[in-house]
């Protein structure tokens, strides 16, 4: 809990000034900060599980995580659908670019967002679309992969949005409601440590002032 805690707690900022004769200095990384930098740095996309279970505090502290992102005019479009039904993984992944092998996750969260929110200013429970919905989720669904990596588990984004087959099958296996579009799936499990992470720092990608 307390690596946890220490990843949600601490925004991390990095400033990057350019040298127009004023000296700069560098800001000297707090233990709060090499924990979150550590954890960032270490996430990677797991495809392989063991059979050990996941306790039900532990996956209601990463949908914590994943609530905390930001989100455009505070809408919070995001809901979650919890599957641990090993039935259930069979039909969610049956025949779909060969994702059998997630069944071996001990839970499956589908990722989902409700693409209307309720107009501001009013009070008859008037919707909109919002437009900014996938910003919203792409943060969400981030926040929810760090926290997994900070419990020492694996996972992986599998994407579902844009996906019109994919969309569809999940949507009517959940049965979810019209305006909600499920977002992506994400497998949770223990890992055997085989899966390193990838370094992807790349510093032509940097432009300073301009391009």
């Amino acid at each position: 809990m307390k690596k946890i805690s220490l990843i949600l707690g601490v925004a991390l900022m990095v400033v990057l000034s350019a040298c127009n004769g004023k000296k700069t200095t560098d800001v000297a990384a707090t233990d709060n900060a090499t924990v979150v930098m550590e954890n960032i740095l270490a996430r990677k996309s797991v495809r392989s599980y063991t059979e050990q279970p996941i306790g039900n505090d532990t996956i209601q502290n990463i949908l914590r995580a994943a609530m905390a992102a930001p989100s455009g005019m505070d809408v919070r479009p995001w809901s979650f659908v919890v599957l641990r039904d090993k039935s259930n993984f069979e039909n969610l992944f049956e025949g779909n670019m060969n994702l059998r092998k997630f069944q071996e996750a001990a839970v499956v969260i589908v990722v989902c967002a409700d693409t209307t929110m309720a107009k501001r200013g009013t009070y008859d429970g008037s919707r909109v679309p919002n437009p900014i919905w996938r910003d919203d989720m792409g943060a969400c669904t981030e926040n929810l992969l760090l926290a997994v990596e900070a419990y020492g588990l694996g996972a992986v984004w599998t994407a579902c949005y844009p996906f019109a087959d994919r969309m569809a099958k999940i949507k009517a296996m959940l049965e979810l409601p019209a305006e909600v579009v499920p977002y992506c799936v994400v497998p949770i499990g223990h890992h055997d440590g085989t899966t390193e992470p990838k370094d992807k720092w790349d510093e032509y990608r940097l432009h300073y002032e301009r391009w």
